[in-house]
Order: structure tokens, then sequence, then C-alpha cells
């Protein structure tokens, strides 16, 4: 099974990035290569998630496609939005995710901006449940220390 990560660095207006990463591989730079390799332009422009540009509430429950009013839709999250400005917005990349027993899935990738884009090849990404919920757990850790 891949491993998720989530790293927390801070921008140069100092606010918190959380980004989303794939066997230690940012998931803005798996995007990227893959609209690159099926010749979709702009490919790529996607940068981490900026809880402070965008009211995501619990990210325990976020990143599980359960919070309250889980945007964009119930089952789906946005996991990037756009590498120049931050907003998700402006260029985001949204997932649906599914939650077993066991195992947290994201497939049915989309960008919405261009609705025609077919991402079907790309995940389905298939996490331990365990390690995702805890590294989601660390992730709100550290956005916390960074805000005390």
């Amino acid at each position: 099974m891949p491993v998720l990560s989530l790293t927390v660095d801070q921008t140069f207006e100092s606010v918190a990035v959380v980004t989303p990463c794939v066997d230690g591989v940012p998931l803005a730079d798996l995007a990227m290569h893959f609209e690159s390799a099926h010749n979709y332009s702009p490919a790529g422009g996607y940068g981490g998630l900026i809880p402070d540009y965008f009211s995501f509430g619990d990210l325990t429950k976020y990143f599980l496609g359960r919070a309250e009013d889980q945007f964009p839709d119930p089952g789906r999250a946005y996991l990037l939005g756009c590498g120049d400005c931050g907003e998700v917005g402006c260029w985001p990349l949204e997932v649906a995710i599914a939650v077993g027993d066991d195992a947290v899935t994201w497939t049915g990738f989309r960008q919405p901006h261009r609705p025609d884009r077919d991402y079907g090849a790309f995940g389905p990404f298939v996490f331990d449940r365990g390690q995702y919920e805890e590294t989601v757990r660390s992730a709100v850790e550290a956005l916390s220390a960074q805000s005390d």
C-alpha cells in the first residue's frame, strides 16, 4: 500500500500549507506528471492546501470526506489548491474519498475547471486506514503548534 504523508510548511506570507504526498512524492508533482503525459494544458499549477484561506472545518474529518459541510461535496475533498495564489477555488484538484474498515481510497480525481479531462487512470490511491488517520492527526497537531 502507498504511504500518505502530509507536510506542513509555511509560505513566504507566513501561512501554513498542507501538502499531501504519496510515498514521499508531492501529490502536486504526481498530478503535473499525469497531466503532462496526457497533454493537458495547463499541466500542474497546484499547491498545498492553506487552511487560513479556506474554512475546511475539522481536517481530521475533512480528509475522510466526512466534515459537516464537506466541500466541494459530501465524500469529496480538495486535496490541492492553486500553486500561485493558494486558493482552492482558483485551481483545485478534487477527489472522492472512500473509507472502509481497513483502508482509505482516493479515486475519481477531477479538475472542476476542466470537466472534459479524464483522470480515470490517475490513482486510485489506497492507504492503510490506521496510517492515514495517524498522518492526518499529526498534520493537524503541527498546524495547531504553528498557530500557537
